[in-house]
C-alpha cells in the first residue's frame, strides 16, 4: 500500500518552473487520495488560473508520480476554490511580506 507520506516526498521533487519553489512547499497540493488499489487522485491549483506553466507542472507532477512503485493510475484535478493563498513564512520566503 502506497502511504501518503510517500506521495508528499515525491510531490517535493516538483517544483514550480516558475518560482523554484516545490508544489508541496508552496501549499498547491489541497488533498491527496490513495485508494485501495493504488490509484492517487490529487487535488491542487496554481498561484494564479492563468499560470502559464499549469500544462508542464501538471505533465511533471502526473509522471513523477507514477514513478511511486505500485502506483496503478494518476489522476490530478485543478481546482480554484479556494484560490492560493501563500502563507506568511512563504511570503518571506518569496520577499512578498
Amino acid at each position: 500500500m502506497i502511504k501518503k507520506q510517500d506521495v508528499i516526498q515525491v510531490l517535493k521533487t516538483c517544483e514550480d518552473p516558475e518560482i523554484k519553489i516545490d508544489v508541496w512547499t508552496l501549499g498547491l497540493i489541497y488533498d491527496i487520495d490513495i485508494d485501495k488499489e493504488n490509484n492517487l487522485h490529487i487535488r491542487m491549483t496554481f498561484t494564479t488560473p492563468y499560470c502559464p506553466y499549469g500544462p508542464v507542472l501538471l505533465q511533471e507532477i502526473n509522471s513523477t508520480l507514477k514513478n511511486i512503485k505500485g502506483v496503478r493510475e494518476v489522476k490530478v484535478e485543478v481546482v480554484f476554490d479556494p484560490p492560493w493563498q501563500p502563507s506568511e513564512e512563504l511570503k518571506e520566503q518569496l520577499g512578498i511580506a
